[in-house]
């Protein structure tokens, strides 16, 4: 009986994969005022963005590198900022706080 199923061998990243993009895609579609934050990779991800919506809900996902996360911005026709420069927006925080479920 195998416990596990990883993708990945220990220690490896999961490398972004279409459904990535296409969950970021649908993301940006469906709600209004969506910009993304570019996070930088780190020891144990990958380089990820982070859209969020004008109401604050928000979602990360893996992509391949930096340049890959503004051009997809850029096609989606939404703004694109680097995180780790200029941080996130507060409606992100807020949003966090009214759904966080009392934690």
């Amino acid at each position: 009986m195998k416990l596990f199923n990883r993708r990945n061998k220990p220690g490896q990243l999961r490398r972004p994969d279409n459904a990535d993009t296409e969950h970021l895609t649908t993301f940006a579609r469906g709600h209004t005022g969506v910009e993304a934050f570019v996070e930088p990779p780190t020891a144990v991800s990958t380089t990820t963005v982070v859209f969020v919506a004008s109401t604050g809900e928000w979602t990360r996902r893996r992509i391949r590198d930096a340049r890959a996360a503004h051009e997809l911005a850029n096609r989606l026709g939404i703004p694109s900022y680097d995180a780790a420069v200029v941080g996130y927006p507060q409606r992100m925080r807020d949003w966090n706080a009214r759904n966080s479920g009392g934690r």
